[in-house]
């Protein structure tokens, strides 16, 4: 790690979100570095789940540290615009099955975290991620696309802390509040934003071990879902979807509807050990009730609308695409140039697709488009009143065949006249 001279550090700006260890992080940063702190603490949507007290209580624990510039956005609109629908027009899935929630929301952290230490005249930005984990990578890799000469701050890569024992007693001596449910170990960790819920460490610890139902904040259990099912219709217009059930939503509103329909259907639960980017790995429990939902819905307008090598090249370039944004590379060229292509496909993406949530499933029963390359009078049983000429078959399969049948002569043993190279039987007439 680059050594920061902490006397070039006057002013610090910290991806804050109000909780013990950011509080001790911003503490810290006062006191060994004896820099001014800024706060940012962006709303992605995890303050759905408190009710919007995580974000206020973040502002008053701000300020009751001394902190004079506490910035403190709503980037739901932004977020889910700018970055899960690009994400989502490519059907991105880490390792077959994430859904990226949690990296997908860092590229926006940092960009911000860039953008504020530009407008306050900070030296550094600061963030509390883990020497073990993913974000201090995604943080850091996107900060410094940005900004190469930005400082970048990362308290558990240097401070002494051993122990949560530490923690707590670094901010009793600082005279840290720290609620009495919080003195003692958290069960697990939680990331949560519009997207996705993700919990890690601790109860969950062993991939063995089932994770407990009190784990789950974004979605009942599909066990408890309704014995009823839900039908929806959702709206695409180049690649991204605009409305559900035929009411016009912005991003963030129809992500939102998404996962308010995920969640009472029991939808988009993951239990996965993942490799994480670090070498190690681990195991998380997700929850994703409207991307899920999404990701079911796009493939199904694309099914109709794509071209059959648009649609198979989008399927070969997606694993890189998503390994990308979980490595931390959303703001690298190779990703732009992945986009670019991506987005090029989405033009005539556009149409309805309508689906039934049913205790955990999301099952796709009809889609339309006006831009659909899908034809009754090819694929009909009936007649085809000349749509299709099925003797043209013939030549192509032969012509497809050709190389198979001259690997199959040659191994059992009937391959072409040694002298001349002409075949023999007629095999290949």
């Amino acid at each position: 790690m680059t050594t920061i001279n902490k006397a070039d550090v006057k002013k610090v700006v910290l991806a804050y979100s109000g909780g013990l260890d950011t509080s001790i992080i911003l503490k810290w940063l006062q006191t060994e570095y004896e820099a001014e702190v800024v706060t940012f603490t962006a709303d992605l949507g995890q303050s759905t789940i408190e009710g919007g007290a995580e974000l206020e209580e973040a502002r008053r624990k701000a300020e009751s540290l001394g902190i004079k510039e506490i910035y403190i956005e709503d980037v739901r609109e932004e977020f889910v615009r700018d970055f899960v629908f690009p994400m989502f027009r490519a059907n991105a899935v880490y390792e077959g099955v994430y859904l990226l929630g949690t990296s997908i929301a860092r590229p926006l952290i940092s960009k911000r975290l860039v953008e504020i230490a530009r407008e306050t005249d900070a030296d550094a930005i600061a963030h509390g991620a883990t020497g073990k984990g993913n974000d201090q990578v995604r943080f850091e890799l996107s900060a410094w696309a940005l900004d190469p000469d930005l400082r970048v701050i990362a308290p558990w890569r240097e401070w002494e802390f051993k122990s949560r024992t530490n923690l707590l007693e670094f901010a009793e001596a600082h005279q840290i509040q720290v609620p009495k449910d919080k003195q003692g170990e958290a069960p697990f960790s939680v990331d949560a934003n519009l997207l996705h819920s993700s919990s890690e460490g601790k109860v969950l610890e062993d991939p063995a071990e089932p994770a407990p139902e009190y784990v789950h904040m974004r979605t009942i259990s599909p066990m408890d879902a309704p014995d009823k099912p839900t039908d929806i219709t959702i709206g695409f217009e180049q690649g991204d979807p605009v409305s559900v059930n035929g009411v016009q939503l912005s991003p963030a509103e129809l992500l939102a509807e998404l996962n308010r329909l995920g969640h009472d259907n029991g939808i988009g639960r993951l239990d996965l050990v993942e490799n994480r980017f670090v070498g190690m790995k681990s195991r998380g429990v997700y929850e994703t009730p409207g991307g899920t939902i999404l990701l079911t819905a796009h493939r199904a307008m694309e099914s109709i609308t794509l071209d059959r090598g648009a649609a198979h090249l989008k399927d070969e370039l997606m694993p890189r695409y998503a390994e990308l944004i979980y490595n931390g590379f959303w703001f690298s060229p190779e990703r732009e140039m992945l986009q670019a292509a991506i987005d090029h496909s989405q033009r005539h993406v556009e149409g309805e697709v309508r689906l039934t949530l049913y205790k955990g499933n999301v099952m796709v029963n009809g889609r339309s488009s006006k831009k659909s390359l899908y034809s009754e009078a090819l694929v009909t049983f009936e007649d085809d009143a000349g749509a299709y000429d099925q003797q043209d078959a013939n030549g192509f399969i032969r012509l497809n065949a050709l190389r198979l049948r001259t690997l199959a002569a040659r191994d059992q043993g009937r391959g072409g006249n040694r002298e001349t190279g002409r075949g023999h039987g007629g095999y290949l007439d």
